[in-house]
This record gives structure tokens, C-alpha cells and sequence, in this order.
């Protein structure tokens, strides 16, 4: 038998996002939002995160990008999720996020990497150290 297009989804969303974070989502869901639920999980998850042309880390620093330079607040999810579950190296999201700078505005990736500093844990740098802030 062939998976459906939701539970491919759903398969893809727990991997992603972790079990806590979908099993939380799903708990949360009324009448109201049920369908938008299922549609999430069929074609954001079934369908273009289940496409193979691009490897989850791909489409996870993609969704950052994204998300940082539209400032949405997905963005936290997503970033605690591709270091977490995706195996993304937190350097290579500051590499996104600088990439965000150029091509979507210093004030969205200004707020993307205070987002992304209070999830991933790096060491201080010397500027830091001396009470240097982001702008």
C-alpha cells in the first residue's frame, strides 16, 4: 500500500521538527484550524519537504533564510529544529543569517541572529566579552 501524502508528512514533520513540538500542535488544534493542520502536513511536509532534490539541511537553511528575512516567528522553531534534528552547524546558520543581511536588510538578520543566539549556544567572542551588542 502507498503512504499518503499525509502521512509522509507527518513522517517528515516528527523527524524535522521533533515529536514534542508536532504532538503539541496537534493537541492545540480545534474545528477551527483542523483542516489548516492537515494541509500543513500534506503539502508543506509531504510534499515539498518530501521532495528529493534538496537534503534536509538544504531545505532547513532555505526555510531560515526565509523565515528570518520575512521575520516571521516560525523562526525559532526552525532553528532550534535544524541544530537539533537536521544536524545544522550553527556556523553555517550565521552564514545564512549574513547572507539575509545583504539580500533581505541588516535590521531582519539583526533579528534573526538575536533569535538565533538564544537558541544556539556558542562561545562569546572578544567583542562580546567587552559589552559589544549587535546594532
Amino acid at each position: 500500500m502507498t503512504e499518503s501524502r499525509y502521512e509522509a508528512g507527518m513522517k517528515v514533520r516528527r523527524e524535522v521538527l521533533g515529536d514534542a513540538h508536532v504532538e503539541r500542535a496537534l493537541a492545540r488544534a480545534t474545528e477551527l484550524d483542523a483542516d489548516f493542520q492537515r494541509i500543513i502536513t500534506e503539502m508543506a511536509w509531504g510534499t515539498v519537504w518530501s521532495r528529493p532534490d534538496l537534503d534536509r539541511r538544504t531545505r532547513s537553511l532555505v526555510t531560515i533564510a526565509i523565515l528570518a528575512a520575512l521575520g516571521r516567528e516560525e523562526l525559532a522553531l526552525h532553528l532550534r529544529a535544524a541544530v537539533e534534528n537536521v544536524g545544522v552547524d550553527p556556523q553555517e546558520i550565521a552564514e545564512v543569517l549574513l547572507h539575509v543581511a545583504i539580500y533581505a536588510g541588516v535590521p531582519a538578520a539583526n533579528s534573526a541572529f538575536s533569535v538565533a543566539k538564544s537558541i544556539v549556544n556558542l562561545p562569546a567572542t572578544e567583542s562580546t566579552k567587552t559589552g559589544e551588542e549587535n546594532l
